[in-house]
């Protein structure tokens, strides 16, 4: 019988080097955790935005319905100062006419804490001791380290350049995930500036693996077997796939956000800090193509994102996607909208019959 697994596969207990990439926001429902893991990929929360006992609630769930191993991500950026009324007046100008059009009252000042504490999130991973955990936008303290790794959970942290790559090495981090430029969502980069970081995941992915000693997970536009398989030939160990997951039926994303990545062309991602407050990839919307134009003012990360919240929710409730962030990697034309389960069948089956037909090439 045909395998296919990495010695990443043994570690992190899962029978495909696949992980089914953390999608904060919504995506990444109990539901597509659960059928992702069962399928033998590694199903994966994005809890940037959760509080810790709804986190407890989530794995709760997954746990009843499937016995497999799964992953949690958190956002590890840290939390700006408080900003007052005269730094935000701008960015609230500037959202005004797009809140009345969707019928809400003018956009309110964000508040501090402008996120969950990430404390008591690394307090719930803890208490919760998935399998696996990963960080985005920065690492972790070596007394959390510690602790995760006296509780048995494999740790990973993604890398936008070979210097943050080390960083996650030195750290003593199990694996280390190359985001490359290609990639839906939020850039990870913390080292550098996310905008001079966007080295595509290719080469990213073969610089890190010549760069480190840990296993390398590619990330960034991956949404079949054949990117599978050329990423594996690079030195990854696994493949993070994350836009292939948005129209899947257990997703959480709006039927908006689905839509329009099953309607996707090739050039139709950009990047922006409009949505957030940090550099992200996203479908150009209205919102994303005006606010850029017009150099629309912001405010720092995560309290951007605050500002925009309920405009981004009454946008996904009316089915609206002018005003919604439609994250999503440039290799969005590729997305099919299949069950968990039968999409990760089709990327084993896809990356096996690939690995052979460039293995036909070879001529004795």
């Amino acid at each position: 019988m045909t395998q296919l697994s990495t010695p990443l596969c043994e570690r992190l207990g899962i029978r495909l080097p696949i992980i089914q990439a953390p999608m904060a926001g919504g995506p990444t429902t109990p539901a597509l955790v659960a059928a992702s893991s069962a399928a033998g990929a590694l199903g994966s929360f994005g809890h940037a935005y959760t509080l810790p006992e709804e986190m407890k609630k989530q794995a709760a769930a997954v746990r009843a319905a499937s016995d497999r191993p799964f992953g949690i991500n958190l956002f590890v950026a840290p939390q700006p100062a408080p900003i007052d009324l005269v730094h935000q007046s701008a960015a609230l100008a500037a959202l005004g006419p797009w809140y009345a059009e969707m019928g809400l009252a003018a956009p309110e000042p964000a508040r501090a804490p402008y996120a969950p504490d990430l404390e008591a999130q690394l307090a719930a991973v803890a208490d919760i001791r998935p399998a696996v955990f990963t960080v985005h936008l920065g690492d972790l303290g070596e007394q959390w380290i510690s602790r995760f790794k006296t509780l048995g959970i494999r740790l990973g942290a993604s890398a936008t350049c070979i210097a943050e790559a080390q960083r996650v090495e030195a750290l003593g981090f199990d694996f280390v995930i190359a985001q490359g430029g290609e990639a839906g969502g939020h850039r990870g980069t913390y080292l550098r500036d996310p905008r001079e970081a966007l080295t595509g995941t290719l080469a990213l992915t073969r610089l890190v693996a010549r760069a480190v000693k840990i296993p390398v997970v590619a990330a960034g536009g991956i949404m079949d077997g054949a990117g599978i398989a050329a990423v594996l030939s690079l030195g990854a160990q696994a493949a993070q796939v994350g836009t292939a997951f948005i129209p899947c039926p257990e997703s959480g994303a709006p039927d908006a956000h689905k839509r329009a990545v099953l309607a996707a062309r090739e050039d139709d991602t950009r990047v922006t800090e409009k949505f957030s407050g940090r550099l992200a990839r996203g479908i150009a919307n209205r919102f994303l193509r005006e606010a850029e134009a017009k150099h629309f003012p912001q405010i720092a990360f995560p309290a951007q994102n605050a500002l925009t919240g309920k405009l981004r929710t009454a946008a996904a409730k009316a089915g609206n996607a002018d005003f919604y962030a439609l994250w999503a990697g440039q290799a969005a034309p590729l997305a099919r909208a299949l069950p968990a389960a039968e999409l990760i069948a089709q990327l084993e089956h896809e990356t096996i019959a690939a690995i052979r037909k460039v293995a036909s090439f070879i001529k004795e």
